[in-house]
């Protein structure tokens, strides 16, 4: 699948939450709800990073979350991104491109 269609479907995702949203809470979240969301998840990333590496006990599935939790990450980047008017996939080349170039002086 390319980048686009993921950033799509991940689009159209948000957007049923949103649905969700209104219905339970009669408004959607911000974009610094959506924010503040990511970082719960990202922090989460780096506690399950932990287990994985043996290095912070948690009980069970580690592995399985800690994949879920990264794929939940990216999602958020991509949503979060469409909420700013930002081309996400345009960001990541950008980002790529000048690192690398960077890297190479």
């Amino acid at each position: 699948m390319n980048f686009s269609d993921i950033a799509e479907r991940s689009i159209q995702l948000r957007k049923a939450y949103h649905r969700l949203e209104r219905q339970y809470h009669e408004s959607e979240w911000t974009v610094e709800e959506d924010a503040l969301a990511f970082l719960t998840d990202a922090g989460l990333v780096g506690r399950l990073t932990m287990s994985q590496q043996k290095r912070w006990p948690i009980s069970g599935g580690s592995e399985t979350n800690l994949e879920h939790k990264i794929g939940e990450c990216m999602w958020w980047l991509i949503v979060l991104a469409e909420r700013m008017d930002i081309d996400s996939g345009e960001a990541l080349e950008k980002f790529l491109t000048k690192t690398e170039a960077k890297l190479k002086e």
